[in-house]
């Protein structure tokens, strides 16, 4: 298991809260250059898909950041597949992603 620093786990903490607060599978975190936190779940509407992780960094980016810092996915997948391009393309390279359980277990860590 990986331990996080305080700020890293917040935005763990952020996506399990998103996730619980509408029962979904995942939910997403992200820390903008500045140290500010944007937090989601995903959104399934007819009309409308987007993952949790990439309408986090939309919020972001809504927000004016100009890069991240770190980014959190939480999963109830068993093998999750995620996808960094969103997070790659405001934060650069070398922006850690935290992939974590529903216990907010870090599970895995990606690099974009």
């Amino acid at each position: 298991m990986t331990e996080l620093d305080a700020q890293d786990a917040k935005l763990v903490t952020l996506a399990r809260a998103s996730m619980a607060r509408i029962g979904a599978d995942n939910g997403a975190a992200v820390r903008d250059a500045d140290g500010r936190s944007y937090a989601a779940a995903p959104v399934a509407l007819t009309g409308l898909r987007i993952d949790a992780l990439d309408l986090a960094v939309a919020q972001a980016v809504s927000a004016g950041a100009q890069g991240l810092e770190a980014a959190a996915v939480v999963t109830s997948a068993e093998n999750p597949i995620v996808s960094v391009a969103s997070v790659r393309e405001l934060g650069g390279e070398g922006v850690a992603v935290y992939v974590a359980n529903p216990k907010g277990d870090v599970v895995q860590v990606l690099t974009t």
